[in-house]
């Protein structure tokens, strides 16, 4: 397998794991409160990452600087996401807040000025359109209503989520800087940011069932760890638009698992809107891939007459501009020896 192809297989198998997510957070937040889940969440990642980097070396687990300074601001706005989106799902229809939250695809675009090959071409953004429109059929059978407080929840997740990932591509596109050891602050300060305002219903988290634990520890291994580890890692690969078409795909897998698992039936739009899905993101790929293997784009040949005025002058045009007075002596004349300047265009 390519390089490209393993890279869009991790993101894909993010989004699996984030469309499986809502049937756990559903499961969850029925037994404990939604800011208690979001804590427990991010304090089992934290212990999970701080785990795996103490068994490593000792020169692994010291963080960089770079690190320490990527980690924090992406931890304020992955926690940021998650708050957001948690409490517009609960305010609005699962159609409306999964048709809102794609419109990342377009978003993310829009904002990464990572790229260093300039914007992506309006193809692009049409294949991103379709890819929202296959949400809006995937989420159809959930019922579309008129919009709420949650819809202008869903609609700030998205901006927010957006710019996480465009932040991601930013802060660590060629930079060195290990997945685990920036998951691993991004949890801890998920962790801080949760705890104050959870921490009067920490009694009631140590009473939660077998099975409310188990929906938590899968929230925070899989679709926390793993999910953080794994996106870090892609966007390094790829760019930040690619990364967000591809996790775009999440609602498919949240309808497909909750047909497998949630007894939900597979309805002739949601057969459309997966197909619609895939053209999308087929396209998609292909339009960002040919855009970022292109040639870089050559600046015009400026004008050699003033091209003299922005390169350093050459010691020889020195000497021609201004010429030394002839030296004599008694037997011979020496006139000094002009050298015409030269103009040199660069190309860039």
């Amino acid at each position: 397998m390519s390089n490209v192809r393993r890279t869009d297989a991790v993101l894909l198998l993010v989004a699996l794991v984030w469309g499986s997510s809502y049937l756990s957070a559903q499961t969850a937040t029925a037994a404990l409160p939604v800011l208690l889940v979001l804590f427990a969440r991010y304090a089992l990642s934290a212990l999970t990452c701080l785990g795996v980097v103490a068994s490593r070396g000792r020169g692994a687990r010291r963080w960089t600087r770079a690190e320490l300074r990527a980690g924090v601001p992406l931890g304020v706005t992955q926690a940021a996401v998650l708050l957001v989106e948690t409490y517009g799902v609960a305010h609005t229809s699962a159609a409306n807040a999964g048709l809102i939250i794609s419109l990342t695809i377009v978003l993310t675009p829009l904002l990464d000025r990572g790229g260093r090959r300039g914007a992506l071409p309006v193809s692009f953004f049409a294949a991103t359109g379709v890819c929202v429109l296959a949400v809006g059929l995937l989420m159809s059978g959930n019922g579309f209503h008129a919009p709420r407080l949650g819809d202008l929840l869903m609609l700030g997740a998205a901006l927010i989520r957006a710019g996480h990932v465009a932040l991601v591509g930013r802060f660590t596109t060629g930079r060195a800087i290990r997945p685990l050891h920036l998951t691993t602050v991004q949890t801890l300060v998920g962790t801080a940011l949760f705890l104050p305002v959870a921490a009067h219903d920490l009694p009631t988290l140590a009473h939660a069932a077998p099975a409310t634990w188990a929906q938590l520890v899968y929230l925070a291994l899989l679709c926390s760890v793993f999910a953080f580890l794994a996106q870090t890692w892609a966007v390094q690969r790829t760019s930040a638009s690619r990364a967000s078409l591809l996790l775009g795909t999440e609602p498919v897998w949240a309808v497909a698992v909750g047909i497998a698992l949630g007894g939900e039936h597979l309805t002739a739009l949601t057969g459309l809107g997966a197909a619609l899905m895939l053209t999308g993101t087929y396209w998609g790929q292909a339009v960002e891939r040919a855009h970022r293997s292109a040639p870089e784009p050559r600046r015009p040949a400026r004008h050699a007459s003033t091209d003299h005025l922005d390169r350093d002058p050459d010691p020889a045009d020195k000497d021609s501009a201004c010429p030394a007075p002839p030296t004599t002596t008694a037997a011979t004349t020496t006139s000094p020896t002009t050298t015409a300047p030269r103009t040199t265009l660069t190309t860039t």
